[in-house]
């Protein structure tokens, strides 16, 4: 790792100068040295997926709009065709696929290392001690011109692109005007993962074009929606992972979310979460006292 002022360094499979501060602040992109890996063709790809676990692929052979609910899609599949013939029909279909821990497949498991070593060098620069919780791989298979709901995820995200482009449109962390804190709060508590949408709200993410060997960060709770191009298949594998601070913020939007629901008839709002961190860290604190009563604690 080669280190420069202001804390910029370049770190395994980024490309590119990274500023790890920047980490759940902000979304960015960079380039990653992925690219090539065998893993990753479609060839390769069908045969792993059609011998990996049915529960782990979830796909969907229907057109979705911005305004889905993306975990409702995935909960079941909403194909009307097989696996494999929805595999080999991608340029023709309106699939989207999605694959949860590929890992498990021996061919994944040295991207799955490199990605996690690069990752722990990141969240080295505010955890000593590089703590990764609950990291989670996913793989995207896409038609041309198909559409991922706007959503947002409880974790921190990199998403990198092997083929075909994206346009991808991300919002700043804790930006209410994109995702309501009552909204955040209730997704977060898995009450309500159904975000309103208005074609408007584009206007006020950031737009970036995603092409094969370049990485996105995307911060945890930033609502997001991505468009495939038109001209191909797009092959995209994500990771998912929670640090030592987005545990802290998803405990106080736990937390936020059930004093809420108290408050309401007093016409008293809690203060949102993000803004103020000894505040989010008493109320993390007491929502994991609140399970810990019940017996909850680590669900």
């Amino acid at each position: 790792m080669s280190k420069l002022p202001h804390p910029l360094f370049w770190t395994g499979i980024f490309s590119d100068l990274i500023n790890p501060a920047q980490l759940n602040l902000r979304p960015f992109k960079s380039r990653h040295s992925l690219l090539g890996d065998p893993a990753l063709e479609l060839e390769t790809l069908t045969e792993t997926l059609l011998r990996l676990p049915q529960n782990q692929v979830r796909y969907t052979t229907r057109r979705l709009d911005a305004g889905d609910n993306f975990e409702d899609t995935f909960r079941k599949n909403n194909g009307n065709k097989s696996l494999e013939s929805t595999l080999r029909n991608m340029l023709s279909t309106d699939a989207l696929i999605m694959v949860n821990s590929p890992e498990i497949d021996p061919i994944f498991q040295p991207i799955y290392e490199q990605i996690m070593d690069s990752v722990s060098e990141l969240v080295a620069y505010r955890d000593a001690k590089r703590r990764i919780l609950m990291p989670t791989l996913y793989l995207f298979l896409a038609s041309p011109n198909s559409v991922t709901p706007f959503h947002i995820d409880r974790y921190s995200t990199f998403l990198f692109q092997f083929r075909g482009t994206k346009d991808v449109y991300v919002g700043h962390p804790w930006d209410s005007r994109v995702v309501s804190n009552a909204d955040c709060e209730a997704y977060v508590s898995y009450a309500n993962t159904q975000l309103p949408w208005c074609d408007e709200r584009q206007q006020q993410l950031e737009h970036f074009h995603f092409q094969p060997g370049e990485a996105l960060h995307i911060p945890f709770v930033s609502g997001h929606l991505v468009k495939n191009g038109p001209d191909d298949i797009s092959i995209s594998l994500s990771v998912i992972f929670n640090t030592e601070q987005t545990m802290m913020w998803r405990r106080a939007l736990n937390f936020n979310h059930r004093a809420r629901r108290a408050l309401k008839p007093l016409r008293v709002a809690p203060a949102p979460v993000g803004r103020n961190a000894l505040r989010d860290a008493s109320k993390a604190k007491l929502w994991r006292t609140f399970q810990s009563a019940r017996g909850m604690e680590g669900a």
